[in-house]
């Protein structure tokens, strides 16, 4: 990767930011969900997909009437709720857990409008001491839910920026999340958050890359890429 002064980094960003939004379009902005649904929905997401997670989400909330009874409920009841999503129980317990340490933190009341009170990085970090809560998760919920700009950097993400050349290709996760937000600009964050998934899950695939058919070929400096049609 050609080492960048921040200007050139920021001017890169926009071109690839623009030709994927005429490749892919612009994302509407979704309907947030509640913080504390979208805590727990992000949770179900890990090592799983969409589709099993919002089975699971949707089967936690038509079992329970509230979030004050999934904290109060037996686990094993909260862990065959969430089934479909995998690793039940593992997450079943992660989930009771944040709940409690959000309870007790807000005087019995389970949300996190508190977050609000600090600083983007004191709140991230507030959400990563959760048992469960990563930086990706952190993210999402600050991103998504609570309207604090975060770019989160899930599977597909770190994939596709390690070979665009926007992070270093060895650069840990973790050290991803951080390198990146400071880098691209805010209010880039959703629609490029969101497009380079699609691009990850329909051109830049982790077996297969398809190049000759990606919108942002000539911006990328990937050193193997793949021109030839299937």
């Amino acid at each position: 990767m050609m080492e960048k002064t921040l200007e050139e980094y920021q001017s890169w960003v926009s071109q690839i930011r623009a030709a994927l939004i005429d490749a892919f379009g612009a994302p509407e902005w979704r309907e947030p969900l509640p913080a504390i649904d979208e805590l727990v929905s992000t949770i179900l997401s890990q090592n799983t997909n969409d589709t099993n997670r919002d089975v699971a989400f949707f089967a936690l909330k038509a079992a329970f009437p509230d979030w004050q009874s999934v904290m109060a409920a037996k686990t094993e009841d909260v862990i065959d709720a969430i089934r479909p999503a995998g690793l039940a129980n593992q997450k079943g317990p992660c989930i009771q857990n944040a709940l409690h340490v959000i309870a007790e933190h807000n005087h019995g009341e389970i949300n996190l409008e508190f977050l609000h009170a600090m600083s983007r990085d004191e709140a991230r970090e507030w959400l990563i001491s959760l048992n469960g809560v990563g930086p990706k998760t952190a993210a999402i919920v600050l991103q998504f839910a609570m309207g604090i700009p975060a770019f989160p950097v899930d599977t597909h993400i770190y994939r596709v920026t390690g070979r665009i050349g926007l992070r270093p290709s060895k650069m840990s996760v973790e050290k991803a999340h951080p390198y990146l937000e400071e880098r691209i600009p805010e209010e880039a964050y959703y629609d490029l958050h969101l497009n380079l998934i699609r691009l990850g899950r329909e051109v830049c695939g982790a077996r297969k890359w398809h190049c000759y058919r990606c919108p942002i070929q000539d911006l990328c400096e990937f050193d193997n890429k793949n021109m030839t049609p299937d």
